[in-house]
């Protein structure tokens, strides 16, 4: 059984037509019916086709008759390209044996292409390569140049790298044939006890947890008791079947096989990715590696609008981590906004999907916080000879009072740029604006070079990528991953409103760069911020020290209209002094209300 399996995922960098591919796969097998077929079949999500992105893997079953000896079953697993989703990635390569690495004619080898490639080689899976888009008008040599250099990357020659256009369908059916012949069948133990490994998974009200599975041994039945490894949870298999790619039962998986399993289990929490799922029958079955956990590098708090909604919130958290392993959350309380949940995301898109998917499945609008990265603040020590004691802060409130602090350390970055050579001298200007280092330069192709980098993670996490793109014309790609931590000029930058230290406004940044970013902060707020009845002050401080500030002014009331020249001046007067009066008497002891788009909407403008 296993001979005829073909488990396979297609990598690639963004935008170079991995969705495409799959669906004129779908077509070529006819695995979805003309009627009910769409481009970018394989996205389920609203968002991922409005962003024209994946954001999560999904798999799908393919029945396929090859042109040798007889019928296929084909497991494709559509992977995103972005590198805030680059978890979902590898958690697909973990659960196939083969990978077609897709490159774009038009812009060539990009960073997400190497990291992925990177990520196929260390899982030791055996790799197809393919140009894409070959019916738009492109350079004859450049094409012959970029076969020669994926045949170099991928340890194959440039006659194996397939030509295709994934939207006119040339070359598919070439394509999905080299998969069924190059890449190796799943090897196990048909007989043996039962292991498969999840890999995703999803939450249905009646079904429970979805288990997304790879069978690698024995087998797996509908009814069948079963065990996961980590949480010792016990279930029975209610329902067994594949992705088509909607569900569809089929009472069995079999050794080499990927589908889904409905644990009937109402906690998510007791379903993890990387677990083991095993007979409870044979308890002494040993667990599969799993993956190793992702590590989140951007934190944001999250505080419901209303405090009435805060289980809403955490039950809407729980079951998106469902199917987003990568995603990180802890309870945490603050002074002004009440419970809530520190965050931790893998990049600022990852923030605004998870943000945008609460909206849209939740209808929650939460109070975001202006997002951080994990520092290290070294604490002085009252002994000779003891050493440094050394604590992590998440948050800018977690910074000990200066007295107890020797320094504060920033994570950095090691990453690459891939850019052609007339941008070359924009992108090392924008690296030393965000306080990177250039390093080495070398050419990949006639037209690109390679830039290596490092830079603080914080300037990253912004809006580096998107300068990027701005100075390259978004031709220059990046992947990066973070490599040590050094000692940072850093300060803790408050905003008032009224007085009043606004915590969540609060973020440790360059101190070259204070003045600049609270300045920006303040003149935001007083453009986003209704208008009270009173002055407003808004002000930005460090130290104690206020640097910048602005005042929002009071609505005026009009008086209204004193004869028909406009009344008694004396009497008018009166009025205006009276009105100060009360102004004056609220900006004293009024309170500013803050609406929730508030705060991501000062994230955006001074990213």
């Amino acid at each position: 059984m296993t001979e005829k399996i073909r488990n396979f995922v297609i990598t690639a960098h963004i935008d170079h037509g991995k969705s495409t591919l799959a669906d004129r796969f779908l077509e070529l097998t006819e695995t979805v019916a003309k009627r009910d077929f769409r481009s970018q079949f394989l996205d389920q999500m609203d968002l991922e086709r409005e962003r024209g992105i994946t954001i999560k893997m999904q798999p799908v079953r393919m029945d396929y008759r090859g042109k040798r000896d007889g019928n296929y079953l084909l497991n494709l697993i559509d992977t995103p390209g972005h590198v805030d989703f680059s978890y979902e990635v590898s958690r697909s390569l973990a659960a196939v044996e083969g990978a077609i690495l897709l490159v774009d004619v038009t812009q060539g080898i990009q960073a997400q292409t190497l990291a992925n490639l990177h990520l196929a080689k260390k899982q030791g899976l055996k790799i197809i390569g393919a140009v894409n888009k070959v019916d738009l008008a492109f350079d004859k040599d450049f094409l012959f140049e970029l076969k020669q250099k994926i045949a170099e990357l991928i340890g194959a020659t440039p006659e194996e790298v397939l030509e295709v256009s994934a939207k006119t369908g040339k070359g598919v059916g070439g394509l999905l044939e080299a998969a069924v012949e190059k890449i190796p069948p799943p090897q196990g133990n048909v007989s043996g006890k039962l292991r498969a490994l999840v890999f995703d998974s999803s939450y249905d009200p009646y079904k429970g947890v979805i288990a997304y599975v790879r069978v690698v041994d024995g087998k797996i039945k509908k009814n069948e008791l079963l065990k996961f490894f980590a949480t010792s949870a016990s279930t029975e298999a209610l329902e067994v079947g594949v992705f088509r790619p909607k569900l569809s039962p089929t009472g069995a998986l079999e050794t080499g096989e990927i589908g889904y399993v409905a644990t009937g289990i109402k906690d998510p929490s007791l379903v993890r990715v990387g677990d083991t799922v095993f007979s409870k029958i044979d308890e002494t079955t040993k667990p599969l590696p799993g993956y190793q956990e992702p590590q989140p590098v951007v934190f944001v708090n999250f505080y419901p609008e209303d405090s009435n909604k805060f289980e809403v919130l955490e039950v809407g958290l729980k079951k998106l981590k469902l199917n987003d392993a990568s995603l990180y959350f802890i309870k945490e309380r603050q002074e002004i906004l009440g419970q809530g949940f520190r965050l931790g995301f893998l990049g600022t898109l990852h923030l605004e999907i998870v943000k945008e998917r609460l909206r849209r499945e939740y209808e929650l609008d939460p109070v975001v916080t202006i997002p951080t990265v994990r520092y290290q603040a070294v604490l002085k020590t009252s002994l000779s000879g003891q050493a440094d004691e050394v604590v992590d802060i998440f948050s800018p409130n977690d910074l000990p009072t200066p007295d107890k602090l020797l320094e504060l350390r920033e994570p950095w970055v090691s990453g690459e740029i891939i850019v052609p050579n007339n941008y070359i001298s924009g992108v090392l200007n924008l690296i030393q604006f965000n306080r990177g280092l250039a390093g080495n330069v070398s050419n990949i192709s006639e037209k690109n070079v390679l830039l290596n980098f490092s830079m603080p993670l914080s300037e990253i996490i912004l809006d580096f990528y998107d300068k990027l793109k701005s100075v390259s014309q978004g031709y220059a790609s990046l992947s990066y991953q973070v490599s040590d931590w050094r000692k940072g000029e850093l300060v803790k930058l408050d905003i008032l409103v009224a007085g009043e230290k606004i915590e969540a406004f609060s973020r440790i940044v360059p101190k070259e760069k204070s003045y600049s970013l609270g300045k920006l902060t303040i003149e935001k707020l007083k453009e986003i911020l209704p208008r009270e009845v009173f002055a407003v002050p808004i002000q930005a401080a460090c130290g104690g020290n206020i640097i910048a500030r602005v005042t929002m002014p009071a609505l005026k009331k009009k008086l209204g209209d004193f004869g028909k020249n406009g009344g008694d001046r004396t009497r008018k007067m009166k009025l205006w002094k009276k009105q100060k009066e009360g102004k004056q008497r609220l900006a004293q002891f009024g309170k500013v209300n803050l609406p929730p788009s508030v705060f991501f909407e000062v994230f955006k403008a001074t990213k």
